[in-house]
């Protein structure tokens, strides 16, 4: 069995065991490559002068872990097309507050989205009445773009009516599945039981784009996909069950390594049983399975956006609403935590003006996405929206002094309450502990107090995070990230008084802040 170890440098591992593609798939890839690189044969740029945007976002799919390492095509694309981010994050490391700050370009704290609860603020009224009316699709659809939506929304959208500012509407109730499911289908409510949803959504993308491209549209267009991989459970196309059947999950230094020096929720963390790791291992094989689909996806939509002749005049925008653990610290498989495995995200882009080939260490948050679009579509950025646009910087990501973004605030609310218990595993309805599943162990990746705010630093060529927890302990975690990538020290108590108290006032400061007060 082949098992992707960890050297010092992770970054630098090498998969050359699974770069194997059939002649078929080399066909397929060489095809694609020859129909993308002919642009003056083949495209032409769009006649309506606003350019159109995709939006791929997928689900808990981490980059730490390598979890872009299944998407070997669209990695391939963007390497030679688009731009690689290394310094991508969210802001709250779990779906449905990521997910509102991506439609608002706000802080949770300000769309008062705080978990992927109704009473924590997912798809319940004040999100209905407050943010949504405001959110992305309405601002580009008052702006005269057809919009377009298919495929997970928010984890509490049952379907009840089309959000505003979708033309078209493809949303998924509830929470990411792959089959049994059913979808807000514009005026009508469809199940489904044995139609794999990436596929379906797959198709319905392909569809508008083609329908775009008819005489009936001359607008342009914004689209947003979001498949559910890699979320649970895991379940890949029956095409690609297997293909990584011997992948083991990466043995990073921190990798099933408790850790004492950490909040009390990570800290009382247990050595994971042989059982767990295999289930570990399990669960990172059939993620990265259930993303080969996605690939898939990835390469259909460029196919038709060069056969429509959209392609030049179209940005691509490909992320995560956050990332995931597996085995980091003893803890089995989720995320809602401060560290770089949760909050760090994939991030590629490609359009008009975008620098061709290459990677930039721009700091970015999927709070800049909202902000960013409008500017490439031409509209000015609203004063409520707390993110900042990166589109200058895209156009000099070579240049050493463009960043302008050095301080990142991480955000998020423990969730843990009487609903949460599960009375399988041990401890009280009382203890309000969440997610203790038993292919865990009944390790619990959450509770009502495992609530945080952290700064992410690079002022001053740093790289450090610091987080303050309110828990029984007020405990503080910090790390440099340069001398320790894994996160394994924490350097809270070596940080000086005048450090810990500046950093205290600009959580204060930024837990709070409003539009361009959040720019520091």
């Amino acid at each position: 069995m082949l098992t992707c170890c960890c050297s010092a440098n992770v970054d630098n591992l090498i998969f050359a065991s699974f770069i194997m593609f059939s002649l078929t798939q080399v066909q397929v890839l060489a095809t694609l490559g020859f129909m993308l690189c002919v642009d003056d044969a083949f495209s032409r740029t769009q006649q309506v002068g606003k350019p159109n945007v995709i939006l791929l976002l997928t689900d808990d799919q981490d980059v730490v872990l390598h979890g872009m390492y299944p998407l070997q095509k669209t990695t391939q694309w963007f390497a030679k097309m688009g731009v690689q981010f290394t310094n991508a994050f969210t802001n709250t490391p779990i779906c449905c507050p990521s997910r509102a700050s991506l439609l608002t370009g706000q802080y949770a704290h300000n769309h008062r989205t705080y978990n992927n609860s109704i009473t924590g603020g997912c798809n319940g009224h004040l999100w209905r009445a407050k943010s949504e009316p405001h959110a992305l699709p309405v601002l580009l659809q008052n702006h005269g773009y057809h919009t377009f939506f298919a495929g997970k929304y928010l984890n509490q959208f049952k379907g009840a009516e089309v959000p505003p500012g979708w033309d078209e509407f493809y949303g998924l109730h509830g929470n990411s599945r792959y089959y049994n499911y059913t979808m807000r289908e514009n005026q009508q409510n469809v199940s489904y039981t044995d139609t794999y949803l990436t596929d379906l959504l797959k198709d319905r993308a392909v569809t508008f784009i083609r329908n775009m491209a008819s005489k009936q549209y001359q607008k342009p267009f914004f689209a947003m996909i979001s498949p559910p991989a890699a979320h649970a459970p895991f379940t890949p196309a029956p095409r690609h069950k297997g293909f990584f059947s011997e992948v083991h999950a990466l043995r990073t230094p921190n990798f099933n390594a408790p850790d004492t020096d950490k909040h009390w929720l990570v800290g009382s963390a247990q050595n994971l049983s042989e059982a767990t790791v295999r289930t570990i291992d399990e669960y990172f094989q059939s993620r990265w399975e259930t993303l080969l689909a996605v690939d898939e996806m990835m390469q259909n939509l460029l196919t038709v956006l060069n056969e429509t002749q959209y392609l030049d005049n179209t940005y691509i925008v490909y992320t995560s609403d956050n990332g995931y653990h597996l085995g980091q610290f003893a803890q089995p498989f989720d995320k809602r935590q401060p560290y770089e495995t949760d909050i760090k995200v994939p991030l590629l882009i490609s359009g008009p003006d975008v620098p061709a080939g290459g990677s930039t260490d721009i700091i970015v948050s999927l709070l800049d996405l909202a902000p960013t679009i409008l500017e490439w579509t031409g509209m000015s950025v609203p004063d409520y929206i707390d993110g900042r646009s990166i589109r200058d910087q895209l156009l000099s990501v070579h240049d050493t002094n463009r960043n302008l973004q050095n301080v990142l605030l991480i955000e998020y609310w423990g969730e843990g309450n009487n609903e949460t218990y599960n009375p399988e595993c041990p401890g009280r309805r009382s203890d309000h502990l969440a997610q203790c599943t038993l292919d865990a162990e009944c390790h619990c990746q959450d509770a009502w107090n495992n609530t945080y705010n952290c700064v992410r630093d690079f002022r001053y060529n740093l790289d450090r995070i610091y987080c303050e927890f309110r828990d029984t302990e007020n405990f503080v975690e910090a790390y440099d990230l340069m001398q320790d990538p894994y996160q394994l020290r924490n350097i809270a108590d070596e940080l000086l008084p005048i450090e810990k108290g500046l950093y205290g006032i600009l959580i204060q400061n930024l837990k709070k802040c409003t539009g361009k007060a959040c720019h520091v």
